[in-house]
């Protein structure tokens, strides 16, 4: 769908209509009948799946499923694969300035790379609403390469080590996004969450500046950057925002009027329902009333944008979806 997104989003914050954007792709492979290993090895099912669910709920935009294992495995990290689970990272790529170097930037034919390509074009060409395609962050997708809680003692006891990943990092996401862009997203949902667990400094630092620099190549009129970090608890917002990213989504950890309040007002800010304690394993009523909540919270911010806090798992009853749009349709 050609559309100037910068405009678009623009129009959603000044027209003072709520709009919800929820994270939560599994559903739509439920509707079809097919598994999580189905949909992300396999670019035709991801695209039915996520059409599936857009034809059957009135979200503003589609978004793709929140896979945070392409990027890795198209470095040549293993990946363990389930039916019904999304998949995973094991082992450890790299471990020391050594291997770093000598680690290659892959190419676009890598893993399955191809497979995510091919779904957001199935989806772009045929949509009737703005598609948000997904990546990775770069302290995040370092984590994975280097091992999570080893990179968290790296940035402290080899910084510069730990920025020649980042870099490469950067440098593939960077080329991602914009593959991205051209077959025919309109933004991308950028997940870091990893960065969550850092202090504001350390997220400046080790984080944001290395997105920033994927934002100012590949974000335009055209193409938003949305930064997704749902382990931020409050502390890193500051440095979030410091990336220049259209819009911000926040995980059931945060208040969202704080967020808001740190948020620049031109920007879009998503977020909280907790994809997990509410959305699968509350009742509809619990859904609706924590839904209306957050609701009538965020009335006064017209950047708040209705979504969950994170992609929500597999098996989420569909009456509690019913019962989140519910919830919006009568607020607005």
């Amino acid at each position: 769908m050609k559309l100037n997104t910068r405009k678009w989003i623009g129009g959603v914050i000044s027209s003072g209509r709520r709009i919800a954007i929820p994270i939560m792709t599994h559903s739509g492979i439920e509707i079809t009948g097919r598994t999580v290993r189905d949909a992300v090895t396999d670019g035709d099912v991801h695209a039915r799946a996520v059409e599936a669910l857009a034809a059957r709920y009135p979200s503003a935009a589609t978004s793709v499923i929140m896979d945070l294992t392409v990027e890795a495995e198209a470095f040549g990290a293993e990946i363990s694969f389930a039916d019904h689970e999304v998949p995973s990272v094991t082992g450890r790529l790299v471990a020391d300035r050594n291997s770093i170097e000598a680690l290659k930037i892959p190419s676009l034919d890598a893993g399955r790379v191809p497979e995510y390509l091919k779904a957001c074009r199935i989806i772009s060409e045929k949509a009737d609403r703005p598609v948000f395609a997904g990546c990775i962050g770069p302290y995040s997708l370092a984590g994975r390469l280097y091992d999570m809680s080893e990179i968290m003692m790296g940035i402290y006891i080899e910084p510069e080590t730990m920025k020649i990943l980042l870099s490469k990092c950067t440098e593939f996401i960077t080329s991602y996004c914009l593959a991205l862009k051209e077959a025919g997203a309109n933004g991308v949902l950028m997940a870091e969450p990893a960065a969550g667990l850092l202090s504001n400094e350390a997220c400046s630092e080790f984080s944001s500046v290395f997105v920033r620099q994927i934002v100012e190549k590949v974000q335009d009129e055209y193409f938003a950057v949305i930064l997704h970090n749902c382990g931020n608890t409050g502390q890193c917002t500051e440095a979030m925002v410091e990336t220049g990213a259209m819009g911000y989504h926040f995980g059931n950890a945060i208040d969202m009027v704080d967020a808001l309040d740190k948020c620049p007002s031109d920007s879009l800010v998503l977020g909280n329902i907790d994809p997990v304690s509410v959305m699968k394993t509350s009742t509809a009523d619990v859904v609706y009333a924590k839904t209306a909540e957050l609701l009538n919270r965020t009335a006064a911010y017209p950047n708040f944008v209705l979504s969950t806090g994170c992609d929500t798992p597999p098996e989420l009853p569909f009456e509690n979806i019913d019962s989140f749009y519910r919830a919006l349709a009568d607020f607005s």
